[in-house]
């Protein structure tokens, strides 16, 4: 289960820095085009903010863990982004965008077996 854990931390922090990244990189109106309707209810500050929190996240999944230093910052990187993953959800929700909800629940949920793993029996 250990293997497991590294493997979808991992996968999703690799995801959280490529989404992020993005997001902080890429101006607004590129965002827009490329199908992130989202960003035309936010600011750019707030989408940037998005961003570096997803960076945050993604550095916060893989990093702590790989240098066993401060490790308990694995779980606390997953639920920082359940907590945003909900908030993408409500967004979507309102917007009416189900897909984008349905991978905002997948992603939550892989969070949040990183959670209970590292929180819980397969702490590092």
């Amino acid at each position: 289960m250990n293997i497991a854990l590294w493997i979808v931390a991992a996968v999703l922090g690799a995801a959280c820095l490529a989404g992020g990244a993005m997001k902080v990189v890429q101006p607004t109106q590129k965002l827009a085009a490329g199908g992130y309707g989202w960003v035309d209810d936010f600011g750019s500050g707030p989408v940037k903010a998005i961003g570096a929190l997803e960076v945050l996240a993604g550095v916060g999944l893989i990093l702590p863990g790989v240098l066993d230093v401060a490790p308990v910052l694995v779980p606390l990187a997953a639920v920082g982004l359940v907590l945003l993953m909900i908030g993408a959800a409500i967004t979507h929700l309102r917007r009416q965008e189900s897909q984008a909800v349905v991978v905002n629940v997948v992603l939550l949920a892989v969070a949040a077996f990183v959670v209970w793993g590292r929180l819980g029996p397969y702490a590092f």
